[in-house]
C-alpha cells in the first residue's frame, strides 16, 4: 500500500508559546489565558524540551491555600503540596516531559495521550528540541476528512489493490465516514483484509462490508 498516512506533523500547531525554568507562577497562568491553553512546554538551552507545567501543576495554590499541611503531609499528598509553595516553571513542572516526535503516526499519538491522561504533546526533533505542539483536538481533525476523500482513497489504495481487474468492480460508498464495500469477489480471503485496510484509512469512523464470493455467497467480515 502506498497511501500516505496522517502523521503529527501534518496536524499540529506550529507556532507554540513555551517557557523557561525560571518563568513566574503569574507569568504562567497569564499566558495560558492569553493562548488558550492547558499546558506550556518548559526549554532550556536552543530549546530543548525538559519539562511541562500544566494547569494541574497549577491548582495546588489554590487548593491548599487555607488548609492545615500537616493533614495533608498525613495523606501522603507531599508532592501536590510542595507544588503549592512552588514559585516557578522549573519547580513547578512536570519532567520527563511526555514528548512525541513529528513523524509519530496520529494513532500513536494518541495512544501516548491515553496512557499518560495527558492532554496535548509536545512535539520534538531527534535533539529534543521543540518543533510544535499536537492536541487531542488536532487528532481529531482526520474526523473533518470529506466522504469522497476518503472513498478515493479506498478505491485507489485497497480496492485496486486486492481486487484489481478483470474482477467485478467492488463498490465504494461513504457517508459520514461510514465506508461500505459491496460487490463480488474471486479471493474471498482478501474479504476481511480489504475490511481491515478500510477501517486504517484516516477518518474512517467504521466498515460495512457486503461483498460475496463469485458463486454469491455472502462472507462476513469485521473492521
Amino acid at each position: 500500500m502506498n497511501g500516505s498516512p496522517h502523521i503529527v506533523s501534518d496536524v499540529m500547531t506550529h507556532t507554540v508559546v513555551a517557557v523557561g525554568r525560571d518563568a513566574s507562577f503569574k507569568e504562567i497562568v497569564e499566558l495560558m489565558r492569553q493562548w488558550r491553553v492547558s499546558a506550556l512546554p518548559v526549554l532550556a538551552g536552543e530549546g530543548r524540551v525538559i519539562g511541562v507545567v500544566s494547569e494541574a501543576d497549577l491548582l495546588p495554590k489554590e487548593e491548599f491555600r487555607d488548609s492545615d499541611p500537616d493533614r495533608f503531609t498525613q495523606m501522603r499528598r507531599l508532592p501536590d503540596l510542595a507544588k503549592a509553595g512552588a514559585l516557578t516553571a522549573g519547580e513547578l513542572m512536570s519532567t520527563p516531559a511526555v514528548t512525541v516526535h513529528a513523524d509519530a503516526t496520529l494513532a500513536q499519538a494518541a495512544r501516548v495521550m491515553a496512557q499518560r491522561q495527558v492532554k496535548r504533546l509536545p512535539v520534538v526533533n531527534g535533539e529534543g528540541l521543540l518543533e510544535g505542539v499536537v492536541s487531542r483536538g488536532d487528532l481529531l481533525k482526520v474526523f473533518l476528512r470529506s466522504d469522497d476523500d476518503i472513498a478515493e482513497e479506498v478505491r485507489r489504495e485497497i480496492v485496486a489493490a486486492l481486487f484489481p481487474p478483470p474482477l467485478p468492480r467492488v463498490r465504494v460508498d461513504v457517508s459520514d465516514g461510514v465506508v461500505t464495500l459491496t460487490g463480488r469477489v474471486g479471493n474471498t480471503a482478501l474479504v476481511p483484509v480489504a475490511a481491515r485496510l478500510a477501517r486504517a484509512v484516516e477518518g474512517v469512523v467504521d466498515v460495512e462490508c457486503h461483498l460475496t464470493s463469485g458463486s454469491g455467497a455472502a462472507v462476513r467480515a469485521s473492521g
